[in-house]
């Protein structure tokens, strides 16, 4: 025994083969199964069943790689500059910047790892194997290929089985394949190309067994089950930069070299002038580099998603890394699983057919509230045959329906227990049909014959018979047809026609019938038993339906440019049903696993810019069609809830795992988690996600024109040769004190009323664009302009350098307090009072600058620290003034642009940053 093993040579597809054939191959009886020591040889020679733990990098080294990024290298430059000059204060203070955003990346990046101990924890702890002819439970791990499984109703599965026999097995398989239903089980080969949703044959490791008993052999164990290679591929996948951390990374680069090669050329230039010493020239020019560093950003832009995570919790939408944040206001096309994200992972009856009419039935799953509509009305007294359906719906079901926390859950089949609602809508009561027609009698469901009946006693102590099942096979039973006005000869094209039309529309058929007096022996009932002369009732449609806010929040995504694609494991048509109904994709074009298996790279790529339903999806299918979307240069955001999306979704630029559906796999790998497990709270996020880009680029664009005219103020003096009018201290302290204070006032702000109807940004839109370049040199011109004239006034009445200096500091202060209003919008005017409103953080700002400059100005350690004097009181107003004619310079270049429909349209195309069509 054992010789014909071939698990390790190339995969074989076990699903494909005979189940006598595959105990011949994996060298194993049936009967006994393995022995002692065949078992413990192949344990050797296989190993644990258990998913394998990849290389970890040790924690000393995940801190450090927190280290490797270029903006934090411009930090630790400006901070060991800080040492040099002996500003301790300041230095520390970035050092605990650059420390402190090491420790988040650090316990994230921790977090991020669970994903993969949380699918090991989806095994089971032990199993059923026959050994040596005996039944034992031993620990799963130990299960090996060969072994001899027994399977029934409530186990988890331990290792991939080849089944070799089942009776009426049904496996709850959402997690592995997406379906919405229990996947019925079967001992017959499948076809060879089957996905792993068709392969009938099969009881994947990890999934549960909802009803029904089975044996099984084990073909897979460990790492070479279907989990196992879902694991690996999690493992494999390293996750993206998101799109600010590449633009940051981008922009750092450049502004590093520009500061470098400006730092030379000044120092150059004053060298040969000779009119400064070497060292007061290497100060000057370490002023010019300290000035541009924003030393600030880092704090800034972190504390700006940090609002951004608090005001989506508040949303339901729950964030796990930082970056995460903006990443989703970045997302230009948005893919989603389709059970339990766009639809209520609840079965539900939504189309009824009887012989008389066709009906529409309205809810929410399997919650009782909805109603029964024809033709667009609700109905009034329910037909015969309407009643009688909902006779059936309610007695021949084995199935719970209970409310738990106010959620209704279903105990058994979820097509027996969405029969429930379907029966209340129609004002039946449950226990009073049970009460008048007890059951006395029943054949179950099996998936040989593919029916339920249950045999009836009524009051006068007739039987009456109640069927449901395949639409086939109750058609095949039936003679007649029950119509308002009693029974009549059966129409079965009619039937057959409806039963089409049903299925085209992704719904599960059921045929209902009955029988009055069918003259059964009680006691005995089998399935041959049932009568050939049964009344149909009707067609009962079911589907797991859309949320329906799901579908509102799918139009506002298209609104603001965001193509939304489902990307399902479960069937074709199915897929296609509930994507025409939710406004995704033509309505008609739907691709499913097999035609992705047979496209190469190239091919897919293209496929994606015109499809939008992807349906039988696989995990591997899953991690292409997100790879090819990126390859089209497009945000992706991946949502999902089984451990098959947990691949794509930590490949997606954010992956999105629902909170309450959601395996712990999902969750770990997701950067974001939906705690409603609604599809609505994604376009909430993406809303909040694009503020929080705007307000950080409002930011950057508040702070750099600062730099810019510090580094100019500086840089001038150098060039015509006068006294510095401001230090490298007092630069210090504007960048560190009243830009940070003004900065943060700027990431409270709230939502621009048009940011949803923008499409995304391209992928290579810099955060600094053309026109960002043009406001920062601009803005920087004019502050140097108005610094410049606040000195040298001073300078005319003979003031001090001292005093001209802290002149020129408040000068320079003043004109971000007011810079600051004009930034709160691009183009649009300031010149109102209702622009200053909705930021309830600005008032708070400008205050605590006021105070921050009177102490800076008066307060005797600052005038020691700084070298600074104390201001006249007449020179206040002169700078309000000044501060004022900046503002206005400023709202007359908005105002110019505003005029020009060529400028105005060039600006908004540039800031819009289309994203490129996918």
């Amino acid at each position: 025994m054992g010789q014909n093993v071939t698990v390790e040579d190339v995969p074989t597809p076990w699903h494909a083969l005979e189940a006598i054939e595959a105990i011949q191959r994996l060298g194993t009886n049936a009967e006994t199964g393995l022995d002692a020591k065949e078992a413990a040889s192949r344990l050797a020679k296989y190993g644990l069943n258990r998913l394998p733990e990849g290389k970890k990098q040790g924690p000393f080294m995940r801190f450090l790689g927190q280290f490797n990024n270029i903006l934090v290298y411009v930090l630790l430059a400006a901070g060991f500059t800080k040492l040099m000059l002996s500003l301790w204060v300041d230095a520390g203070i970035i050092f605990a910047v650059v420390v402190l955003n090491a420790l988040l990346g650090f316990i994230q990046e921790g977090r991020a790892e669970k994903a993969l101990d949380s699918i090991r924890n989806m095994l089971s702890a032990e199993a059923r194997a026959l050994r040596g002819g005996e039944i034992r439970m031993i620990p799963a791990e130990q299960l090996v290929p060969g072994d001899i499984v027994l399977l029934e109703s409530g186990d988890r599965v331990p290792a991939d089985l080849r089944l070799i026999d089942a009776k009426n097995l049904r496996t709850e398989e959402a997690a592995l394949t997406g379906e919405s239903v229990p996947a019925e089980k079967t001992a017959a080969a499948a076809a060879e190309k089957a996905t792993i949703g068709d392969r009938d044959s099969m009881a994947f490791s990890g999934t549960m067994v909802v009803s029904g008993r089975a044996t099984g052999v084990a073909a897979a164990t460990g790492s070479t089950t279907e989990l196992g290679r879902i694991n690996q591929l999690l493992a494999d996948v390293s996750a993206l930069e998101t799109p600010l951390l590449r633009q940051i990374k981008k922009f750092g680069y450049k502004f590093t070299a520009a500061i470098g090669v400006l730092s030379i050329i000044i120092f150059s230039y004053g060298h040969w002038l000779g009119h400064m010493t070497f060292v007061e020239l290497f100060q000057a020019v370490v002023g010019i580099a300290v000035s541009l560093i924003p030393e600030g950003l880092p704090a800034l832009i972190t504390i700006t998603l940090a609002i951004g995570v608090q005001r989506m919790a508040q949303r339901n939408a729950i964030v796990r890394r930082l970056p995460a944040v903006e990443t989703l206001g970045s997302v230009s096309r948005i893919c989603s699983d389709k059970t339990g994200t766009l639809t209520l992972m609840e079965m539900m009856v939504t189309s009824v057919v009887t012989a008389d009419s066709a009906y529409e039935v309205t809810g929410d799953g399997y919650a009782p509230e909805g109603e029964v509509r024809e033709s667009g009305q609700k109905i009034g007294e329910p037909a015969l045959p309407l009643k009688l359906m909902g006779r059936v719906s309610m007695l021949c079901n084995d199935a719970e329906l209970f409310q738990d926390g106010g959620a209704w859950k279903v105990e058994g089949d979820p097509t027996e227990g969405a029969l429930y609602p379907f029966a209340t809508k129609l004002g039946m009561a449950r226990e009073a049909e049970k009460a008048s027609l007890p059951r006395i009698d029943a054949i179950p469901f099996e998936s040989e014959h593919k029916f339920m009946a249950t045999l009836h006693r009524a009051a006068d102590g007739h039987q009456i018979l109640l069927v449901k099942g395949a639409p086939e096979v109750i058609l095949e039973h039936c003679d007649r047809q029950q119509t308002a006005a009693g029974p009549a000869p059966l129409d079965r094209d009619h039937f057959a026609r409806e039963g089409d039309r049903l299925a085209a529309q992704g719904e599960r058929v059921l045929g209902l019938a009955w029988l009055e007096n069918p003259g059964l022996v009680t006691g005995s009932l089998k399935p041959s038993d049932l009568p050939k002369n049964l009344v149909l009732v009707g067609l009962a449609g079911l589907l797991d339906p859309p949320r329906k806010e799901a579908i509102e929040a799918v139009k506002e995504c298209h609104r603001g440019g965001i193509r939304v694609t489902m990307i399902t494991g479960d069937h074709k048509i199915t897929a296609a049903a509930i994507a025409r109904m939710l406004g995704i994709g033509d309505g008609k074009t739907a691709v499913a696993g097999a035609e992705i298996e047979a496209m190469n790279d190239a091919a897919l790529q293209d496929c994606v810019r015109d499809v939008d339903v992807f349906a039988r999806a696989s995990p591997e299918h899953k991690l292409r069609l997100v790879k090819a979307i990126q390859a089209n240069r497009q945000i992706v955001a991946m949502t999902g809830d089984g451990v098959n999306d947990a691949p794509a979704l930590k490949k997606a630029d954010i992956g999105v795992a629902m909170g309450i559906k959601g395996t712990e796999v999902t969750k770990e790998a997701a950067g974001m988690i939906l705690a409603d497990d609604n599809f609505a709270s994604i376009g909430a996020a993406v809303k909040e996600g694009r503020t929080v880009y705007n307000n950080i680029e409002k930011a950057m664009l508040f702070l750099l024109p600062t730099n810019v005219a510090q580094a100019l103020v500086i840089a001038v003096a150098i060039f015509l040769g006068f006294t510095l009018p401001i230090t490298a201290p007092q630069v210090l302290w504007v960048n560190m004190v009243t830009s940070v204070a003004l900065g943060l006032v700027i990431s409270f702000e709230p939502h621009e009323a048009d940011v949803m109807t923008r499409p995304p940004r391209s992928v290579d839109r810099p955060i600094v664009t053309g026109f960002g370049l043009w406001r920062i040199l601009f803005v920087g011109v004019a502050l140097l302009a108005y610094t410049l004239a606040a000195f040298f006034q001073m300078k005319a009445y003979g003031a001090s350098d001292g005093l001209a200096r802290t002149v020129a500091v408040n000068a320079i202060t003043f004109g971000q307090v007011f810079y600051l209003l004009n930034s709160r919008y691009l183009i649009t005017s300031s010149l109102s009072l209702t622009a200053h409103q909705g930021n309830r953080f600005l008032p708070l700002g400008v205050g605590a600058v006021v105070v921050l400059q009177l102490l800076f100005t008066y307060a005797p350690p600052f005038q020691a620290l700084f070298g600074n004097e104390s201001v006249p009181l007449w020179v206040w107003p002169w700078l309000l003034v000044g501060g004022a004619i900046f503002f206005l310079a400023v709202e007359a270049e908005k105002a110019i642009i505003r005029s020009s429909p060529v400028l105005r349209s060039a600006v908004v195309s540039i800031e819009a940053g289309k994203a490129k069509p996918g």
